[in-house]
């Protein structure tokens, strides 16, 4: 049976508040500026405005706060800050900017600011190394994936980075610069060797470099070099070699490409 001294200790444990642990890592902290910039000095807002809103959305009150860096205040919330305030600038010295674990209360302002992520960003070793692995891993598949291609494909790829000037390569020099291709690119070279159609790009050049299909100077029509009969119209807005490319794919164009690759050999 719950007596009358049982009833008040559960009222009581009831409306004592819950205190919430402290996790907050006390490390010196690095943040850079984002886009590879490195001014002599960049000076982010450190408090509300009108024109600067510098505010944060506690889910756990259900509302925007106002935010506010002030040297002489424990709290960043303005509505816990009490007192006067003495503000203090918060600049970035060519790009970066270093906060010592005891400058706490900035480094909380700085994890919630709204330019984090879109003007700043805190160094994280083990992001960084997480991003380096998954290039790495990267570039090992580029340059297995270029060392194993084919001739053809090798050149066809290259195009798209050399232009017309992989013709005089030899196939030593055409894996040579398809293996530093990958390993300066290997995101685009992924992406290119996905591309089914940037081998069929690549015949429709050379059969123009060839003389065998000649291509208007208007940039419009494809015609046989040696009679000058129509083969296709370019599409209004559209690269003539990507367009040639898919028509290669229709009934007709499978029947020029059978033509035109007899002739390249």
């Amino acid at each position: 049976m719950e007596t009358k001294e049982n009833k008040k200790s559960v009222a009581k444990a009831s409306a004592t508040p819950k205190v919430q642990k402290d996790t907050w890592e006390y490390k010196d902290r690095n943040y850079y500026l984002l886009g590879n910039k490195t001014p002599l000095t960049f000076t982010i807002t450190s408090r509300h405005s009108r024109r600067y809103p510098c505010v944060w959305f506690d889910e756990d009150k259900g509302y925007e706060r106002e935010l506010r860096y002030a040297t002489n205040q424990k709290s960043i919330f303005v509505d816990e800050q009490k007192g006067s305030a003495t503000l203090k600038h918060i600049v970035f010295d060519q790009g970066h900017l270093m906060v010592p674990k005891e400058k706490r209360n900035l480094q909380e302002f700085l994890a919630k600011h709204p330019h984090k992520g879109v003007l700043f960003q805190e160094h994280d070793k083990i992001e960084e190394a997480v991003d380096q692995f998954d290039y790495l891993e990267m570039e090992i598949a580029a340059m297995n994936m270029a060392y194993e291609m084919d001739i053809d494909k090798a050149e066809a790829i290259l195009r798209v980075e050399k232009g017309s000037s992989v013709t005089e390569l030899s196939s030593k020099e055409l894996k040579r610069d398809l293996l530093l291709f990958a390993r300066q690119q290997p995101a685009l070279l992924l992406d290119l060797a996905q591309d089914e159609n940037v081998e069929l790009r690549n015949f429709a050049i050379r059969s123009v470099e060839a003389n065998i299909v000649r291509l208007d100077d208007d940039q419009r029509t494809f015609k046989w070099a040696a009679n000058g009969r129509k083969l296709m119209t370019v599409p209004f807005d559209e690269n003539p070699y990507s367009a040639m490319a898919a028509w290669f794919k229709t009934d007709e164009g499978l029947e020029v490409y059978k033509s035109i690759d007899k002739k390249l050999k």
